[in-house]
């Protein structure tokens, strides 16, 4: 195919904007995929995915369409991940790409992914076509949503197209589009062979499969190659392209998309964003843009049944062969026993990897509340990098504690911005500045440490908006702040997986919320169970589930008072022998009261 009529394009949106319906319909316009295999959300292969509505992982396939100008071009969809979590696999995908398909809905109107995967189309240069869709909802105002996006983008509303990929409205003007105003790709194919790796996945038998856009030159089925970042040397198993299923060819030059199947063995040594060239004769100067993706929320995973640990362990390593960016290493913890520390994305991304376990590997499993990455200044000067309250060093040999703050953006219609801004000023978040997107709409930009917004913040975000708002968040830098460890303590003895860190003003309080939660959730024992939280060597709180009591007097129906007495001083000589051997078995709730310390 000449490189004239080649054409590279994403589809951008915010989540239930409608993306995943439109390339269906591209798919079945161009008749990629037969109507009696066509379903629903077809790009989207995991059962999670269509329950959810939310594309996960990223998928590539290729069209072949004969313009009404007679020419044929192969156009490549390259379908991008939905949510703000896996931004840096978009910003790849979008490398990819000389154009993007912007997606806005016709009721909903301009949202916090739509901004935030424009600007990421906007930082590649792409070709940006904003299309109106459900234009055949009873809710649907295309004339005002048609001039917000006008007011963004700079496009002349009449140009935009009004579509409904339900129906099929409108359908084929975009793949018009397309070929008109997606520029062809660019690249010298006498060069020496550079490709962008912008996703992979684990094949049992092929081994890691790259999802590749060739930028300069071309590669063959038989060409041995190297990987720029982390080089690796490998001969292709397959080289192909994805029809939407993968078909073997012999070669992919300058401009298109498709796969090469590496036969390595993890997916570490082929990461998203890096370079393929030839293992001799290559380029020597990688494509830009590559970046090791780095974890921003870690969590304990452990097993509820601790002879479940082995299956826990092999169910980690198969899900990070599809998911390069999920990080783990054992941990244990005196609570808890054997487990992993799991680093994740967001807590969008944990609450995938969470169900995935739980599903596709039939595991039980307890995650503790997650925590974010914290530095420490020791007074030596040394600076140690923790992701758990459990391994702060003591408090006598801390200079200062540095925590990782978030720039977000909240998308709001303004009667709620009072309620908002309430909502980020008890979570300790620094305001900046208001921005008005209509008569009605608003996006308000704050700064806010992590650890406040990853464990119920959006929830109460949509609660105080009845769910109006959608948040973006991207990460500011680490500050120092007055930060102290929480510790609780379950009969005198430290519960390393129930420790935080909370700002010093707000220590008190939680530690006060926490214990009377964990006073109702600790069973009662045969003697008094105390629960305290405290600061270092401070007690901030206390209280004490009660013991179980035996009426020992029940068979004294007479008699001199010592003879009770003496039963009584039996019976707590007994209990406080038992409180010194006992143990307290604290309940999986207890762990999740964690995350419902700010409910009232």
């Amino acid at each position: 195919m000449k490189r004239e009529n080649i054409r590279n394009f994403s589809i951008i949106a915010h989540v239930d904007h409608g993306k995943s319906t439109l390339a269906d319909r591209l798919l079945q316009l161009t008749h990629t995929v037969s109507d009696r295999d066509m379903q629903e959300q077809l790009l989207d292969d995991m059962d999670l995915e269509r329950e959810r509505g939310v594309t996960i992982k990223a998928s590539a396939v290729r069209m072949l369409y004969t313009a009404q100008n007679g020419e044929d071009y192969v156009i490549n969809l390259i379908d991008t991940p939905g949510h703000v979590d896996f931004t840096y696999e978009v910003s790849r995908a979008l490398q990819a790409c000389e154009g993007a398909v912007l997606v806005v809905d016709a009721s909903q109107g301009i949202e916090a992914q739509t901004l935030s995967n424009v600007y990421l189309a906007l930082e590649q240069d792409l070709e940006i076509l904003p299309v109106i869709n459900k234009i055949d909802l009873p809710a649907a105002r295309p004339d005002d949503i048609a001039k917000e996006v006008e007011d963004l983008l700079g496009v002349d509303e009449g140009e935009m197209l009004r579509i409904s990929a339900k129906n099929g409205i409108g359908v084929q003007e975009v793949l018009e589009l397309v070929v008109d105003k997606v520029p062809p790709p660019s690249g010298d194919p006498s060069a020496p062979l550079r490709a962008l790796v912008f996703d992979s996945h684990y094949d049992a038998y092929k081994g890691v499969v790259a999802y590749i856009r060739v930028i300069d030159g071309k590669v063959s089925k038989n060409d041995a190659l190297r990987l720029i970042a982390t080089n690796t040397k490998f001969d292709p198993v397959e080289l192909g392209v994805f029809n939407p299923r993968m078909q073997p060819i012999d070669e992919l030059g300058t401009g298109e998309v498709g796969y090469i199947a590496t036969g390595l063995k993890t997916v570490q040594e082929c990461r998203v964003g890096d370079t393929v060239t030839l293992a001799t004769g290559g380029a020597d100067a990688p494509l830009p843009g590559y970046k090791q993706v780095k974890p921003m929320v870690y969590a304990g995973i452990y097993p509820t049944n601790n002879d479940d640990y082995p299956e826990l362990r092999d169910a980690l390593e198969k899900l990070q062969l599809n998911d390069a960016s999920l990080v783990y290493e054992p941990e244990t913890s005196q609570a808890l026993n054997f487990g992993f520390r799991v680093g994740f994305l967001g807590l969008f991304h944990m609450e995938i990897v969470q169900e995935r376990l739980e599903r596709e590997y039939d595991l039980d499993i307890l995650a503790t509340a997650p925590s974010v990455e914290y530095q420490v200044v020791k007074r030596n000067g040394e600076v140690v990098t923790i992701e758990s309250p459990a391994l702060l060093p003591d408090e006598s040999v801390i200079e200062e504690i540095r925590e990782p703050w978030m720039r977000i953006q909240i998308y709001t219609p303004q009667e709620y911005i009072g309620a908002i801004m309430d909502l980020v000023i008890k979570k300790h978040g620094e305001y900046e500045t208001t921005e008005y997107l209509d008569a009605t709409r608003v996006v308000l930009h704050y700064r806010i440490p992590l650890s406040e917004i990853i464990v119920d913040f959006y929830d109460r975000l949509k609660s105080v908006t009845r769910g109006y708002a959608s948040l973006d968040y991207q990460f500011d830098d680490y500050r120092p702040g007055d930060l102290v460890k929480l510790d609780v303590l379950v009969n005198n003895e430290p519960v390393d997986a129930l420790a935080l860190i909370v700002h010093r003003d707000d220590a008190y309080h939680k530690g006060q919320r926490l214990v009377s939660k964990l006073k109702e959730l600790i069973p009662r024992q045969m003697f008094v169970v105390p629960i305290q939280a405290a600061t270092g060597k401070r007690i901030i709180s206390r209280a004490n589930v009660s013991a179980l009591r035996k009426d020992v007097l029940a068979k004294c129906y007479g008699g001199d008072i010592t003879r009770k007495k003496k039963l009584l001083e039996k019976q707590k000589k007994g209990k406080k022998r038992m409180k010194m051997i006992g143990s307290v078995e604290v309940p999986q709730e207890a762990f999740m009261a964690l995350l419902s310390l700010d409910d009232d």
